[in-house]
C-alpha cells in the first residue's frame, strides 16, 4: 500500500481557479487531480529525456556508420 503525504503549495491565483474548476467539472478531489498532474509531468518530462537521447543515440550511430562505409570504402578501393 504506497503512503501518502501532504504538501504544502503556491501557486498563481488564476491557475489556482482553472485547477478549481477543473476539479469541479471532472468532479475530481483536488489532491487526486493534483496527483494525476504531477505524474502526467514527470511522465512528459521522462519521455521527453528519453526522446532526446534516442536522437543523439541515431546521430552518434549516423557518425559511425559513415566512418564504417568510409573506411570500407577505403579497403575495397
Amino acid at each position: 500500500m504506497r503512503t501518502k503525504r501532504k504538501i504544502s503549495l503556491t501557486i498563481d491565483s488564476e491557475l489556482l481557479r482553472a485547477f478549481d474548476n477543473a476539479s469541479k467539472t471532472y468532479r475530481m478531489a483536488r489532491s487526486h487531480m493534483a496527483q494525476e498532474a504531477f505524474a502526467l509531468w514527470l511522465k512528459k518530462k521522462t519521455e521527453q529525456l528519453m526522446a532526446k537521447g534516442y536522437s543523439k543515440t541515431a546521430e552518434e550511430d549516423k557518425e559511425f556508420a559513415e566512418l564504417s562505409f568510409e573506411a570500407q570504402r577505403e579497403i575495397v578501393s
